[in-house]
């Protein structure tokens, strides 16, 4: 493979690439001709064949252009490539800045859509001429109960950027600047990246990932109070936004973003909760593996057993492609496209963004997958992962028009895991049963993090955002006491809260973007279920693709619904976490059978 980073030429040639600023004015020009055509008008709010035109133009202008174009996907993608580059944030500061004066002003069309009379709407979901649209004007009509004025949303909208984004940014630039000299192989040392810490952590190694324990623990520690101001401000952030909105609770927004009802979050959370004892008896399992009374913290994840095979990146993309030709061959094709087109950035670098993403922005531009790939299994299964999300966004854009574009968080997840599983199945099927045991412990750990972790998560941000409005502010004490408290929840006796462990909230992204963990664990618990469907019939996968080209056009619960899957029921939530369990016994079984337990 010639590309080991991203080829960005599909955009700009490099950073200083004259056509950026000829670019920039036709996203000006293209942007405001739509805003000076509508502005004035109030025509397409009353008649159905006005509206229909406004959004048919709205949808090319999305499509082609919206708010910044070629230029801020270029650098969104470029400082994820090198997050310490001043040169890099300042032209992304710039082009931000200026899709954020275009975003301002754009803006009217869709509050006025929001605002029109609830008599009208049905009258407007109800026309044939905006059947192409309906779900749209549907997901925009349920948030108007949220939405302000035209000018305090401009207000909110500018200030999103200093009041939340900005914050976060630092914290995580700051963590990516670190590096530490640790034990990476008896009597050898090396100067490591935070990625790279958090990686080795994993090492089936005692010294080696307590050496990389103590350096990760002293980068936490090391920013924990710029991370408590950080976090207590976009809390603070948060609150205010609400309070305006007069949403009721917290995570409401998120629900309502991601197009799915509070009652099935709440079912999803509640039906996991009651399930820890799933998670408590796994790493009681693994503790006695690996020969210890109780797992510290930074173990948990620890590999067990024999998995010491080196996979290239080259390898483990075979083995990647030869799994999804055995599913369809459509997503052979969309991979070979990605490799053709240097979709991938794929080892990891000082700077460079730490885990793992797949990203995309306009319905017609490129999809990039950005890796940290370190030639361990679990990199395959994280490639797996990436290439699912691109092949979803890939089926996307062939069905979808521009305001269709996108998967709501809550479904978000179901394509990566679906297309991971799958290639583990194929590496367990020629596995004898020592590296059977390590493999299926694997797979509990992943099963574990993704779903009983992240619902764990889920309830430590809940109660973050509930004592934060209690009380005004969180020391980092504060903030540590609850993050363990949630993390023990389901971890359970076999894991210690060790020294160090009350500060791992200051790395963890994704409790910045507010209430979005839960998706995981619905998007594996979904995926189980097509999994299974596939098995059982081959041919099931034509439906499969048919949800996964979906988009953002219809909501979950009636995606779902055309494929006999019932999310609001319980019962179908338990029967996912039934295989789990199932999974569990079997590799106890297994492991009582060879005499490791």
């Amino acid at each position: 493979m010639r590309n080991k980073t991203w080829n960005l030429s599909h955009l700009f040639t490099n950073d200083i690439d004259p056509i950026m600023e000829k670019k920039r004015a036709v996203v000006k020009q293209k942007s405001y001709a739509f805003i000076n055509r509508w502005k004035e008008r109030t025509d397409y709010l009353k008649d159905p064949t006005v509206l229909r035109q406004a959004l048919d133009e709205y949808e090319r202008w999305l499509r082609l252009y919206a708010t910044d174009g070629d230029e801020g996907y270029y650098f969104w993608l470029r400082t994820a490539q090198d997050q310490n580059n001043p040169e890099l944030k300042g032209k992304f500061n710039k082009i931000d800045d200026f899709s954020k004066k275009i975003g301002n002003d754009i803006r009217f069309f869709y509050l006025r859509l929001s605002k029109i009379p609830r008599k009208r709407q049905n009258l407007f979901l109800k026309h044939p001429s905006l059947s192409k649209y309906k779900h749209y004007l549907e997901r925009i009509f349920i948030e108007a109960a949220y939405i302000l004025t035209e000018p305090e949303e401009k207000i909110l909208y500018l200030k999103s950027a200093p009041a939340h984004a900005n914050w976060t940014k630092m914290t995580s630039s700051f963590l990516a600047k670190e590096e530490r000299t640790v034990f990476v192989g008896k009597g050898k040392k090396d100067k490591l990246t935070f990625s790279e810490l958090l990686s080795l952590m994993n090492s089936k190694h005692n010294f080696v990932r307590d050496s990389s324990a103590r350096a990760f623990n002293s980068i936490l520690r090391k920013h924990a109070d710029v991370a408590e101001s950080e976090l207590n401000s976009i809390l603070s952030n948060k609150k205010i936004d609400d309070e305006l909105r007069n949403i009721p609770r917290p995570d409401l927004s998120r629900h309502i973003s991601d197009d799915i009802g509070t009652e099935i979050v709440d079912t999803l959370t509640q039906s996991i909760t009651e399930r820890f004892d799933i998670p408590h008896r796994y790493y009681t399992v693994k503790a006695k593996l690996l020969k210890v009374k109780k797992l510290r913290y930074h173990e948990r994840n620890v590999e067990f057993g024999e998995m010491t095979k080196k996979y290239t990146f080259q390898e483990s993309l075979q083995l990647v492609r030869k799994v999804l030709g055995k599913l369809d061959h459509s997503f052979v094709e969309i991979l070979d496209r990605f490799i053709h087109q240097g979709a991938f950035d794929i080892f990891p670098r000082k700077g460079k963004s730490s885990g793992a993403f797949c990203a995309h922005h306009l319905i017609s531009q490129p999809t990039y997958i950005l890796l940290n790939h370190t030639d361990r299994l679990q990199d395959i299964l994280t490639l797996a992962h990436e290439i699912g999300h691109g092949i979803n966004n890939e089926l996307i854009k062939k069905k979808q028009h521009a305001l269709y574009f996108g998967t709501p968080l809550s479904t978000a997840e179901v394509a990566s895991t679906f297309m991971e599983d799958f290639v583990l199945q194929e590496i367990l099927k020629n596995a004898d049963n020592t590296l059977k045991l390590s493999l299926m412990m694997m797979k509990l750990n992943d099963d574990v993090s993704t779903i009983f972790r992240q619902v764990a998560c889920y309830a430590f941000e809940q109660e973050l955002h509930s004592e934060f409005r209690a009380k005004g502010y969180l020391s980092k004490e504060d903030i540590g006491k609850l993050f363990r408290k949630h993390m023990a929840s389901y971890m359970g006796r076999s894991v210690e809260q060790s020294r160090g462990s009350e500060n791992w909230w200051v790395y963890w992204g994704h409790i910045r973007s507010f209430f979005y963990v839960y998706s995981y664990a619905s998007g594996l618990l979904i995926s189980k279920s097509l999994q299974n469907s596939v098995k059982k019939e081959p041919r099931f996968i034509k439906k499969v693709k048919a949800f996964l080209s979906s988009g953002l056009s219809e909501s979950p619960e009636k995606s779902f619904k055309k494929l006999g899957i019932d999310i609001t029921d319980r019962l179908f939530w338990n029967r996912g976490l039934d295989e789990i369990e199932i999974l569990l016994e079997n590799t106890i079984s297994l492991a009582e059978k060879m005499r490791r337990i």
